[in-house]
């Protein structure tokens, strides 16, 4: 019962935030796994995944198209330098030493997450889909989606910030949807564009929300502990 208690402490450098943050990785490798059987076995999600991507081919025009081409290249290799750039700068002039912990999760989380994503692409090897008249053609593997998992650790490592830094519910509630909005769009971007099948975003999604849940919670984790140690200082 003392272990338990402890894991569910709020305040605690091992608490509740370790325990939230290990039970969502744990959720997120179940579904990426229950996705990726689907994908294999072309059964579950990915059995409409053809269907689905027809219809949006089937069905592209302006100005959607290039209101799509506009969250695909902003969620691109380029454009998330930029965003990271920015949003390091965000987190170095914030209020220390909390600011550096984000800035240490954001190079940790999109970097890195990336990094995992290239790496399962080359685990699956999965091809991407084919069109008489294609939109976009990329001779790289489709499963997962990297621009959607690049948006879902930004996207959501910032509205992770708006909802962990304070101020009105309202506001937090505003930032976090905005954030799910972006992801969600550039999701839908790469389906319509041709690139990704339904499930690649899916698995993405949630393969960023796994990654995202390791890196915040290891470096508020770390945050936690250095702050105990120094408390424990001062009273020694």
């Amino acid at each position: 019962m003392r272990f338990v208690e402890a894991r569910l402490t709020p305040g605690d450098e091992f608490g509740l935030h370790l325990t939230a943050g290990a039970a969502l990785m744990m959720a997120a490798v179940a579904v990426f796994a229950e996705v990726a059987e689907d994908v294999a076995e072309n059964d579950g999600v990915a059995a409409f995944d053809r269907h689905v991507s027809d219809w949006m081919h089937a069905h592209a025009q302006e100005p959607y198209t290039s209101l799509m081409w506009l969250f695909t290249h902003l969620h691109s290799v380029a454009g998330m330098v930029v965003l990271v750039l920015l949003a390091g700068v965000f987190f170095w002039r914030r209020p220390q030493p909390h600011g550096r912990y984000w800035l240490l999760a954001l190079a940790l989380s999109v970097p890195g997450g990336m990094l995992l994503n290239v790496a399962l692409k080359h685990i699956f090897q999965r091809a991407r889909p084919v069109f008489e008249e294609p939109m976009l053609t990329l001779a790289t593997y489709s499963f997962p989606s990297g621009h959607t998992v690049a948006a879902t650790l930004f996207w959501g490592l910032m509205a992770s910030y708006a909802v962990m830094g304070g101020g009105r519910w309202r506001v937090r509630c505003a930032l976090a949807g905005a954030a799910t909005l972006m992801v969600l769009l550039t999701g839908v971007s790469r389906i319509y564009l041709g690139a990704h099948y339904p499930s690649d975003v899916l698995a993405a999604m949630v393969e960023g929300c796994g990654w995202l849940a390791v890196c915040i919670t290891g470096c508020s984790t770390l945050r936690r502990r250095r702050a105990a140690q120094a408390a424990r200082l001062q009273t020694s």
